[in-house]
């Protein structure tokens, strides 16, 4: 879903939008925010690159991050829930993931993101590994989350 869609989709069912992102650095509120009059909408957003970042701004428990790491679906499903508190229970959309080139791991391979969506009790959180160098593999992640959350609103909203 591009973002011209998912903000009719979201003004049309009443929705606000808000971001936490880490291995995007804050790509999905910026094609958001590109198109005029996303303000209506879009609240803002959180870029948490640090574990530091995301327990002091998201609330992340850092029992969750030494437990599953900064790249797991606990500390995605924390980051949403933690930015959709912050704005009032409003549908939120959290990354974590390993954009490379280097971090990975056999366990945790370059390419590896979680990506989730809360609002209120309703969370979600999907699982993939995308392909390409750094750039293709964060706007492939981007594009995920642009799809989740239009895919949160019509499930849900």
């Amino acid at each position: 879903m591009n973002p011209e869609e998912l903000l009719s989709l979201a003004r049309t069912r009443g929705c606000l939008l808000a971001t936490a992102e880490s291995c995007t650095g804050g790509m999905v509120g910026a094609r958001i925010t590109a198109i005029a009059g996303s303000s209506d909408v879009y609240l803002g957003g959180f870029v948490t690159y640090s574990n530091k970042a995301k327990e002091e701004l998201l609330s992340v428990p850092a029992s969750c991050l030494e437990a599953h790491g900064a790249v797991s679906k606990q500390t995605a499903l924390a980051m949403a829930a933690g930015c959709s508190a912050s704005f009032d229970d409003c549908l939120a959309v959290s990354i974590t993931g390993i954009a490379g080139p280097g971090g990975g791991s056999e366990e945790k391979p370059v390419g590896l993101v979680y990506i989730a969506t809360a609002m209120g009790m309703i969370h979600d959180v999907r699982k993939f590994v995308f392909s390409g160098d750094r750039d293709e593999i964060r706007s492939q992640a981007c594009d995920q989350a642009l799809a989740l959350l239009g895919r949160h609103i019509l499930t849900h909203l």
